[in-house]
Formats: structure tokens, sequence, C-alpha cells
């Protein structure tokens, strides 16, 4: 009797979190929580034989301003590209720590948030969730060893140009992992 109780709650618990993820007003918010669950980890560092070369700094961008930025300008600074969209659950998810990160090396490297997404539906996103991160827009041809078809993943560029974290899906960016890889970077 009291195992058929608990089938009986635990089935209405289940059949309620299914009819939330089929409403489209819930959906989102479940799945960026769910990812944030995930994302509660860092990314880890590849080992030096494992981090493959950036095959050109040949890469047009520019800003939501339309103000140019050409890739070969951050040749020789360490680099956080993270390829992002504003409907993605795991990119909201780890968006947080991502701004945080930025948020106390913005001076030191170079992060890149780059979306295709429309000028106005990104804008709409930074102001309602209050972040202040440079976005960039490619005009060019994304270099081979950066493209993705899934999204987000983000990539921290040695001065070197080595890609050294390598991560796709929701991340902690603001670990004490990718903290300690970056200032052993920028002491390079």
């Amino acid at each position: 009797m009291l195992k058929s109780k608990k089938n009986k709650v635990s089935n209405i618990i289940f059949g309620v979190f299914l009819v939330l993820l089929i409403i489209p007003q819930t959906r989102q918010p479940i799945q960026v929580f769910i990812q944030k669950g995930l994302a509660l980890f860092g990314p880890s560092v590849k080992a030096k034989a494992d981090q493959k070369q950036i095959d050109t700094y040949q890469w047009n961008l520019s800003d939501l301003n339309g103000t140019p930025f050409h890739f070969e300008a951050a040749q020789g600074d360490v680099i956080l590209v993270n390829f992002w969209a504003t409907w993605c659950p795991p990119c909201i998810a780890e968006m947080p720590s991502l701004v945080d990160l930025h948020d106390d090396y913005k001076d030191k490297v170079q992060f890149l948030f780059i979306s295709n997404e429309e000028k106005t539906v990104i804008e709409a996103f930074l102001k309602k969730n209050q972040f202040q991160i440079p976005i960039h827009q490619p005009i060019s041809a994304v270099p081979e060893s950066l493209q993705t078809s899934t999204i987000p993943r983000t990539l921290l560029i040695s001065k070197t140009g080595k890609i050294v974290i390598d991560k796709t899906g929701a991340s902690n960016w603001n670990s004490q992992t990718v903290r300690e890889t970056i200032d052993k970077l920028l002491a390079e």
C-alpha cells in the first residue's frame, strides 16, 4: 500500500514535469536550471600532447556597434572564444560564470563572445541579465580549428596559439582550474 502511494506521487511529479517541458514559457527555464546543475564543474585542460594549434588568425569580426575586429590583433594574447546564442539553455546556464571570469580578467585576456543572432536580440538578452561583455559577430569564415556545429563551445587559447581548453556544452568557467590555467598562460 505504501509503495503504491509513493509510485502515484512520483508519477504525478513526473507528469507535471513533462507538462512543464511541453509549455513553451516554462521549457527554457527548466532546461537552464538542469544545465546549471550539469555546469557545476569546470572544464578540463588538455594535455600538452593533445593541444591543437590554431590554423590561422585570419578571421574578421565586428562588435555590436559595427566596429571591425581582426582576430590577428589578438595573436600573442591569451584568448577565450565562446560561441553561444540567447536561445541555447546550456549557453544561458554557463554565461554567469563566463561573465564573472570576464570581469576579473578583461584587462589581461582577450574575450570573444561570438553570436550569429540579430543585434537587437543580443542586446535585449544582455540588458535583461545585466551582462556587460563584448559580443562579436563573424564577418568572414571561422578558422577551421575553431569551427563548431554545437553550442556552447568555448576555447581557451595560449599566447602561442595552442588550444589549451576546448569544451562543448555548459561548464563552470569561473572555476579554480580555469583561473589557475589562465594565470599560468599569462605568466608564460
